[in-house]
């Protein structure tokens, strides 16, 4: 009897630790269970901000900022040292070329030219005389010559009638009118050259005459007025250090601002092209046109002197504004292209990392190719495909294959968009 209580008990207890543990097992399994089941929760709650990948048209800009000049300025001389005799001018006065500025008194100059007339006219009478002289001469010529023919035919038939002297003495006649005549066309020649001459002096005072009435060289405006009416203009042709300018004369019509573009983008800037120029001060941006490119690199500062004009017929713009001149220096069309927050670019420029939230909302690291980098957008040339979500800021947060909540964001509301 107590041997089979024994074995009972021992039945007993040993049911009771195969049942403990099997509960063991269980609960273990149940517990790791829990713990998977807690972790997925826990990776579902990472929220990751993400943007899709799009196709735009990037283009990547250069900004120089340059200063309003005009497109002409010079100051404007006096060809001859005279006083203002009439000033027709004053600051700001908008002046057309050819139109008459200032007129000088020259006293000299008008004698000059009286003198040169006097001289002409003496000439002309001169050479007329010369002219009538040669006239007579040519009709002594002809009777002498006619003289000469007759006497000697008639003693050629008959000698007797007309003695060789007579003869001799007509043929003398003859030579001696044709000497007259010689001397009377070099006398018309000397007389056509004196007249010549007189009237090369003339033309020439005349011309420095006419260089007292100060007219406006091109359409422009009077920026500065350095000389009223009665002061003495030195002629601008001289070496006096007290030269003075009636005045300072500005085309600005049409500005210009020169821009240092630097040497490894001197290849993308075209001639004839339009680009945007923004002012600043007025808030405004207008169209210039590059119309000057030096076609070398200045050794010294490693940039290309480039001119940019633009046009101002209302004359808003003033020389001496500030301007930013955009310059479009790459672009691609309908390129792949992310926001630079997306992208961890590499030291080269040419390659970088981005982390894609595939359709499991797992994150994949992937390596990409970069092209065209803007302000804002960076262009993928290999490693996405239009449409796929990439995760937008700091990458080191999330390591590959972690499950993630992903969360679209607003470009504009960042700041991150060039559309904002």
């Amino acid at each position: 009897m107590r041997g089979l209580i024994k074995t009972r008990t021992k039945l007993l207890l040993v049911t009771t630790v195969a049942i403990a543990a099997t509960l063991a097992v269980t609960s273990a399994c149940t517990s790791s269970k829990a713990t998977s089941t807690v972790r997925a929760k826990l990776d579902q709650d990472v929220t990751a901000p993400i943007v899709p990948v799009e196709r735009k048209n990037l283009a990547n800009d250069l900004q120089i900022a340059s200063e309003f000049i005009p497109y002409q300025s010079i100051d404007v001389d006096a060809e001859v040292s005279g006083y203002v005799k009439k000033l027709s001018i004053n600051w700001g006065t908008h002046v057309r070329a050819g139109q008459l500025m200032a007129v000088l008194e020259v006293p000299q100059l008008d004698a000059l030219v009286e003198r040169d007339q006097a001289a002409v006219g003496r000439d002309q009478n001169d050479l007329l005389q010369a002219k009538q002289e040669l006239g007579e001469a040519k009709a002594t010529l002809f009777v002498a010559s006619k003289t000469y023919m007759r006497l000697a035919g008639v003693q050629k038939e008959n000698s007797e009638l007309v003695a060789q002297e007579e003869v001799d003495v007509a043929h003398g006649n003859q030579l001696k009118a044709a000497a007259g005549v010689a001397a009377a066309r070099a006398a018309v020649a000397v007389a056509q050259q004196a007249l010549a001459a007189d009237k090369a002096t003339l033309a020439r005072d005349q011309a420095m005459y006419q260089y007292s009435f100060i007219r406006a060289p091109f359409d422009g405006v009077v920026t500065s007025l350095d000389a009223y009416t009665g002061a003495l203009l030195p002629a601008g042709t001289s070496n006096s250090k007290a030269s003075l300018p009636l005045c300072h004369l500005s085309e600005l019509d049409l500005l210009r601002l020169v821009i240092p573009v630097p040497g490894q983008f001197v290849q993308d800037v075209r001639l004839g092209e339009t680009v945007r120029v923004s002012v600043p001060s007025l808030n405004r941006v207008f169209n210039g046109k590059v119309s000057v490119l030096a076609g070398e690199i200045n050794f010294q500062t490693r940039t290309e002197h480039t001119e940019v004009w633009v046009k101002n017929p209302d004359q808003v713009l003033v020389p001496g504004m500030y301007a930013y001149v955009e310059l479009p220096i790459r672009s691609a069309a309908d390129a792949l292209a992310v926001p630079t927050q997306a992208v961890s670019i590499g030291a080269q420029g040419k390659f970088g990392t981005v982390l894609v939230v595939n359709s499991q909302n797992q994150i994949e690291k992937r390596k990409v190719s970069l092209g065209i980098q803007t302000a804002y957008e960076v262009q993928v040339t290999s490693g996405l495909s239009a449409g796929e979500k990439v995760v937008f800021g700091d990458q080191g947060r999330y390591h590959n294959g972690e499950v993630v909540r992903p969360q679209a964001i607003d470009l504009a509301s960042l700041g991150a968009s060039p559309n904002e």
